[in-house]
């Protein structure tokens, strides 16, 4: 069965190249470009893994990865990007739930290990 993807990224050149990326690799993907469209979709459907970025419009990422534990109460694994090397951010990321942080720029292969390595232990 497909895995299914969330990406939320406000670059629009990344979020296409991630979304290009991991379709080629045979994941169902859902592309957003701001905050609010990401937490209207994470409402209504579910999805294997959540990749969203930490600064967008509307909604950050911080605020994603509250509704996802907080609100909606799901174990949906996340990956948090972002070009904020800020240590106190990562942290209050991994406080809140992320899974894991990944600094821009990065190659879409290793945001692939993580995913795969994400979702392997998730299916254990």
């Amino acid at each position: 069965m497909q895995q299914r993807l969330l990406i939320a990224e406000d670059d629009p050149l990344l979020l296409k190249a991630l979304g290009f990326y991991f379709i080629k690799k045979g994941y169902g993907v859902l592309l957003v470009n701001e905050g609010r469209e990401a937490m209207a979709k994470i409402r209504e459907m579910d999805f294997d893994l959540i990749i969203t970025d930490l600064n967008m419009p509307f909604a950050n990422g911080l605020e994603i990865v509250s509704l996802v534990r907080n609100e909606l109460k799901k174990e949906t694994p996340i990956i948090m990007l972002t070009s904020v090397g800020i240590e106190d951010t990562e942290l209050e990321a991994f406080r809140i739930g992320v899974n894991e942080f990944v600094a821009k720029p990065f190659s879409p292969q290793v945001l692939e290990v993580r995913v795969e390595k994400i979702l392997r232990q998730r299916n254990r």
